[in-house]
């Protein structure tokens, strides 16, 4: 059966919403970025990092014309996870272990997944909308727009300084570590104060991926009740 023309303009209309098209901007700027990485580490930097602060301006300009969409949300989740994905296999092969930023990757996909699921298991809006949770720290991270920013920033800017401090495939992950933090500079104070915001990040993502797990249970426990 063929389709009104109306739908197909309505369709388009979506893909071409303002934030949608940042979106695809971003991922662009990620190709090339990554294509870049092992030969010119400072414009990888910065591309990457133009792209993550798109992140920031594709929200606003949802909100700001009205263009919230499912699909601008999905785009905007899957354009986060592959980048730091990608990121975090890149710093697996220039430091030892590697298999810290592959657990790292894991559980950075796993408890985002589990969270996505879980929201649509309970009919809510975004994976956001976390008001109904018992944990504080959950609850600030999501309610706290500028906490959950510093989290955010703070996890791909330390990825980013490991990166450009990383000479060969063979450095050792905490010597670097040491050696930068001892030093005084801009970039030791960075990696002190990304640390932190780091650190918080790993947590928020285990207890997200257990209460996601908690609702996906819960699901499957009343189902078997309603049988």
């Amino acid at each position: 059966m063929a389709k009104k023309p109306g739908s197909r303009l309505s369709k388009l209309s979506v893909y071409l919403y303002i934030p949608n098209i940042i979106g695809y901007i971003r991922v662009l700027l990620n190709c090339t970025a990554f294509y870049l990485c092992f030969t010119n580490k400072i414009l990888f930097s910065i591309l990457y990092f133009f792209s993550f602060v798109c992140d920031a301006v594709d929200g606003w300009a949802a909100r700001k014309f009205n263009q919230v969409s499912t699909f601008g949300a999905v785009l905007d989740m899957v354009t986060d996870r592959i980048s730091t994905a990608c990121l975090l296999v890149v710093l697996s092969q220039v430091y030892r272990p590697g298999l810290i930023f592959l657990s790292l990757l894991a559980l950075d996909i796993a408890s985002h997944w589990l969270q996505m699921y879980s929201t649509f298991l309970l009919g809510k809006a975004s994976h956001k909308d976390v008001k109904d949770s018992t944990n504080w720290l959950f609850k600030a991270y999501y309610g706290n727009r500028i906490f959950m920013a510093y989290c955010c920033v703070s996890c791909e800017v330390l990825y980013l300084i490991m990166f450009y401090l990383a000479e060969n495939q063979t450095e050792k992950l905490v010597y670097v570590l040491k050696i930068n933090l001892q030093k005084i500079s801009i970039l030791s104070f960075l990696i002190a104060t990304s640390l932190f915001g780091w650190a918080i990040k790993q947590v928020i993502n285990i207890i997200q991926m257990k209460t996601a797990a908690d609702v996906c249970v819960l699901h499957d426990i009343d189902k078997k009740h309603k049988q």
